[in-house]
């Protein structure tokens, strides 16, 4: 799979998979971006809420402008983990 995103913005970026059900592009997705000035951030790529989920989660934490909620699979867990733990590392090298 190709990232079509320009190269100095993928270089920061530690691919840890998609959605394992997915069968190729377009899927969900996390990554670490180890560049960042204020540490290591998880990076998810996933399907847009409904209205109503939106809204639901809105009531808890409205997302500001430059935010946005996104869903995960739940098969998903052990990229994220991994992510997170190698984001935790990273961090601790900062």
């Amino acid at each position: 799979m190709h990232n079509w995103l320009a190269s100095e913005a993928i270089m920061a970026l530690l691919f840890f998979g998609t959605d394992p059900t997915s069968g190729g592009g377009n899927c969900p997705a996390v990554w670490v971006d180890t560049d960042t000035a204020e540490g290591p951030e998880l990076v998810l790529q996933g399907k847009l809420p409904d209205k109503e989920t939106r809204a639901a989660c809105g009531q808890d934490s409205p997302p500001a402008d430059d935010e946005g909620i996104i869903r995960i699979p739940a098969r998903m867990i052990g990229q994220i983990r991994r992510a997170c733990d190698a984001a935790e590392a990273a961090g601790a090298h900062l």
